[in-house]
């Protein structure tokens, strides 16, 4: 006898429907899982067979062969475990077949109570796409399965609560979806860093355009402490974003029944000693600290400790959005599309130009240091700024500074505006524009052009950076509610890439 039951995996970040497939036969007595499992999956049969024992059932003595499809697609994790469950019952005639149109995921342990899995929402998404109108899952993941939409969540206890319901012996009621609220996101604000005004409007365009930026300045100036607080400025999270964001973090098992979803900007800020895999994705095609970071932040201190390939590494994403992992497992493709803010000292010690504390190095170990942050990273990175360490009076001052609400309101404007410009173009902030929509945004008076073209020449400009300072000034125009660029707003864009870390100021 042969039975099927469906049920979703996980490929990359996103879900896609299996069928356990389960056959009884004569001989001896074997349990065999096929289809490509990984250990994991293997490992069900164990824990398949505890629960079906626990639960006051008979496990049939026969030879069982259990196969996962497609079975050319490699299967991991433990979500399998109960539609393997299942299938071995359904086969056994224990019970009755589920209905069509349900789906089962979860993991069993050996009482047979359902423990969460990774992946709920995606998997979710998947089954939705495929018709599945029931779908089980373990009740600690019911509340992200359920913000899907229109697939009926059922949450499930154990083993036997399930089989209760399937027998019409009791009723379960469906998972309500998460309430999510955007508008609410705490931490860290802007009024409690002192000074800095300048860095402060440095950070309000970086944030109203989406664009790179970078902090260089001497040690305790405040660059971490304004980085962190960068997301209390971003625009609110939309509904498309979260189910992105929260995907990934799905994924990476960084949800919870009492976090499912992730309504408020990732903030991600790895150690200087991290790896290419760490960054990228690890060898499990898990995904790494750039794709977490996706619609919010990537925050790097210490830029320059961080080893070289891992700097470089971040070049392609940044262009791209999305960075493509290849394993000896297989390869994947994960969503990027992050806002990269960085800081760095001016030099080792860190007191380089610095009037009143003297730097202990030399000329040459300067250069070495601000070198390696090569060229093409530093021509990706929208903004540069100099963050001076602040004087006593600024720090004994009683006055608080600007707070987040008021920045984020202008930041608001500004992407609303963007937004609507942008409209069908793909792109939704300026940092994201591409050639057609520069060309009717970024349009310059001929007073702008000749700006431009002085800058250009005496600060021998790339194509790139050229391109990024027209988005700069296109954003400080959005947040001056401009409808064209004017000198003034590309000024402040120019000034934005003046400074060399190759020794002084550029003229």
């Amino acid at each position: 006898m042969v039975s099927r039951i469906r049920t979703l995996g996980i490929r990359g970040i996103g879900g896609y429907e299996v069928s356990v497939e389960c056959s009884m036969s004569q001989g001896l007595p074997g349990f065999d899982v096929v289809g490509l499992p990984d250990a994991a999956v293997r490992e069900a049969r164990e824990r398949v067979h505890a629960a079906i024992k626990n639960a006051g059932l008979k496990f049939p003595v026969c030879r069982l062969t259990v196969n996962l499809a497609p079975a050319d697609t490699k299967k991991a994790g433990t979500m399998y475990d109960l539609p393997i469950l299942l299938s071995v019952l359904a086969a056994a005639g224990l019970i009755s077949r589920p209905p069509e149109d349900c789906a089962f995921f979860g993991e069993l342990s050996l009482s047979g109570r359902l423990r969460p899995v990774r992946g709920a929402l995606p998997m979710a998404l998947a089954a939705e796409r495929a018709g599945i109108r029931q779908l089980f899952v373990p009740e600690d993941n019911a509340p992200e399965a359920a913000f899907a939409g229109s697939v009926q969540v059922m949450p499930v206890r154990s083993l036997a609560q399930l089989l209760e319901y399937l027998r019409g012996q009791c009723e379960i009621e469906p998972a309500a979806a998460p309430e999510v609220h955007p508008h609410a996101a705490g931490g860290p604000d802007f009024a409690e860093v002192k000074g800095q005004e300048n860095v402060k409007r440095a950070l309000e365009v970086a944030a109203a355009g989406g664009h790179n930026i970078l902090m260089v300045g001497p040690p305790g100036a405040g660059k971490s402490m304004l980085a962190k607080r960068i997301t209390s400025i971003l625009p609110d999270m939309s509904r498309a974003e979260i189910l992105e964001t929260t995907e990934i973090h799905s994924v990476s098992g960084l949800t919870s029944r009492a976090h499912p979803v992730v309504d408020a900007r990732p903030f991600r800020s790895p150690h200087h000693s991290t790896s290419v895999a760490a960054l990228a994705g690890g060898a499990q095609l898990q995904p790494g600290e750039m794709s977490l970071a996706h619609n919010g932040v990537l925050f790097l201190d210490e830029l320059p400790e961080f080893h070289r390939d891992v700097r470089e590494a971040l070049r392609q994403p940044l262009e791209d959005g999305v960075v493509t992992v290849s394993r000896a497992a297989g390869s994947a493709t994960y969503p990027s599309r992050f806002m990269l803010v960085c800081a760095m000292n001016p030099c080792p010690c860190g007191w380089y130009g610095d009037p009143v504390h003297r730097c202990s190095c030399t000329e040459r170990a300067v250069r070495s240091y601000r070198s390696r942050v090569s060229g093409p990273l530093l021509d990706r990175i929208d903004i540069c700024v100099e963050v001076p360490a602040l004087e006593y009076s600024e720090l004994s001052g009683k006055a608080a500074g600007e707070p987040s609400s008021a920045i984020k309101a202008r930041v608001d404007a500004a992407r609303k505006i963007q937004r609507e410009a942008l409209a069908g173009s793909g792109a939704d902030c300026n940092a994201h524009m591409g050639p057609k929509e520069m060309e009717l945004r970024c349009a310059l008076s001929p007073e702008c052009s000749e700006l431009m073209e002085r800058a250009y020449k005496a600060m021998g400009l790339t194509a790139r950076s050229y391109d990024r300072i027209l988005r700069v000034a296109r954003t400080i125009a959005d947040l001056a509610g401009s409808a064209g660029i004017r000198p003034e707003h590309l000024a402040e864009a120019v000034q934005y890439r003046t400074l060399d870390l190759n020794g002084e100021d550029k003229p």
